[in-house]
């Protein structure tokens, strides 16, 4: 084995190359120095020390959400959002007929429980968690208490979802364990982890990106599969792949996993295809049907601009944008000096996903934070992004606050146009970040060590066949690698 092999297999210390951790380490004794006695406490290893900050701050989400828990959620809808803790979670256990032991997908939901939606919205295996939650929850006794009993089983299921999605990241790069700290200590992720179901789908992302950074591209596809049947947003995963996979000549790897996820995706939706149509089909249609709705750039331009944009034109609009920016993210891939890494192009394909479309809930933030650790693990540029997504989680409620109490107490349409501003700021300004660190690899923290692709399993280390511009003429591929700023060679065992 070489002297390069053996290294690049040493944990790396965050306070060594982060300025921000280094500075923020000072609390708990400064950085790691000559005195540190490193493995001297085994149990305390990274991985343990990330769970258990990831449960300390589920734990503080779900605590801000106490005021809704004893009465917001049930006296009068403005409390909810005055004290910014509101959830689907109970409202939906009562208006999607959990209550009443309807079966979701297959027994319609009368338009007076429902408001008309008629079948659950969410997708299949979305809605088996929901359902599955519903069985522990008492069928007897007040509807209060049962929401309450409903929303606490959610939130001990979902805290689950925490803790495999702490240590998934903390595995996809197993140099550098410690860039889990940044989703576990994420103050978005915990204000936001218990308004909806998407921590469900996250995991399931999470998995198939570790078990694709293990070279096993066929379980990471069947989870990215599972991870599609729960939220539609996975399976935008298999683009970044394939335009890696088409650059380093492993178009097998991709099929494969393509092939999983599709056939994971078929095994589960099938049944509830073939016996509920109209039921399954309730989610495909209504998010194609519904109009612009709160948080999307096209409802900030209706309201500050007084543009007219509908829900079919904001389709068509958020559709050909999206489009165009991966264009750009394919032809950065073909045109970068060395190979992007997979978390660099996921994060970026994700959130262009987020910019385009034309409803943005506060909890789709789940969706960008492990990508965020994984894509640019920098303490400044995560938490100046977190802060702008926190300034969001405030306004959305203050400005539902100002709208629904009758009292002008809250923030008015301009402020939460405002708002909207920042979280588009802040989501654009990581995504700058990231292609900044495509395009000169050398700024790329997960480099710094002489790492190619730590996240890429079958593409690290893996020479290109399909290169455009530069990096054909200079006939750079994966084999190169970047330390403080010079291109060497990766030593080869």
């Amino acid at each position: 084995m070489s002297v390069m092999t053996s290294v690049r297999e040493e944990t790396v210390p965050p306070t060594a190359q982060d300025p921000v951790a280094r500075a923020g380490s000072e609390a708990i004794g400064g950085p790691l120095g000559r005195w540190a006695a490193i493995g001297s406490h085994p149990w305390w290893n990274p991985l343990r020390v990330i769970v258990i900050v990831a449960i300390g701050m589920f734990a503080l989400g779900m605590v801000q959400k106490i005021p809704c828990y004893d009465s917001g959620w049930f006296y009068g809808a403005n409390a909810q959002y005055a004290h910014a803790c509101y959830s689907d979670i109970p409202h939906l256990y009562y208006g999607r007929g959990f209550a009443d032991d309807l079966v979701p997908y297959f027994n319609h939901i009368p338009d007076a429980v429902s408001g008309g939606m008629g079948y659950l919205e969410y997708p299949v295996l979305t809605g088996l968690f929901m359902e599955v939650a519903s069985w522990f929850t008492p069928h007897s006794g007040t509807i209060q208490h049962r929401e309450q009993i409903y929303w606490m089983v959610n939130a001990g299921m979902l805290l689950v979802c925490t803790v495999v999605i702490a240590v998934c990241v903390a595995r996809t790069n197993r140099r550098r364990p410690w860039d889990a700290l940044l989703v576990a200590f994420a103050p978005a992720f915990a204000l936001t982890s218990t308004i909806n179901w998407d921590l469900f789908a996250v995991a399931l992302t999470a998995a198939g990106m570790m078990l694709w950074s293990r070279s096993r591209p066929l379980a990471a596809g069947i989870l990215i599969g599972l991870a599609t049947a729960a939220k539609l947003y996975p399976v935008l995963l298999l683009g970044p792949l394939l335009i890696l996979c088409l650059r380093a000549g492993r178009m097998r790897a991709w099929g494969v996993a393509f092939g999983g996820a599709v056939g994971a995706w078929l095994v589960v939706n099938l049944p509830v295809m073939a016996f509920a149509t109209d039921g399954w089909a309730k989610f495909y249609t209504f998010s194609q049907e519904r109009g612009v709705d709160y948080g999307s750039v096209w409802l900030m331009l209706t309201q500050t601009f007084g543009f007219t944009i509908t829900g079919p034109q904001a389709n068509a609009y958020g559709t050909a944008l999206m489009l165009l920016l991966c264009a750009g993210i394919a032809a950065l891939t073909f045109y970068a000096p060395q190979r992007p890494r997979f978390a660099q192009l996921a994060f970026l394909v994700i959130a262009v996903f987020i910019l385009t479309n034309k409803v943005y809930s506060p909890q789709y933030v789940l969706w960008l934070i492990p990508l965020a650790a994984l894509a640019r693990p920098r303490w400044r540029d995560f938490l100046i992004w977190q802060a702008c997504e926190v300034m969001y989680f405030l306004g959305i409620w203050l400005y539902l606050a100002y709208t629904t109490g009758g009292n002008n107490k809250g923030l008015p349409q301009d402020g939460y146009d405002l708002a909207i501003l920042v979280h588009l700021l802040g989501t654009l300004y990581l995504c700058a970040v990231v292609v900044r660190d495509i395009w000169f690899p050398e700024h790329d923290p997960a480099r710094a060590d002489g790492s190619d692709d730590p996240s890429g399993g079958v593409l690290d280390g893996a020479e290109d066949v399909f290169v455009l511009g530069r990096a054909a003429h200079e006939g750079r591929d994966a084999t190169a690698h970047y330390e403080g700023g010079v291109q060497v060679d990766r030593a080869l065992d």
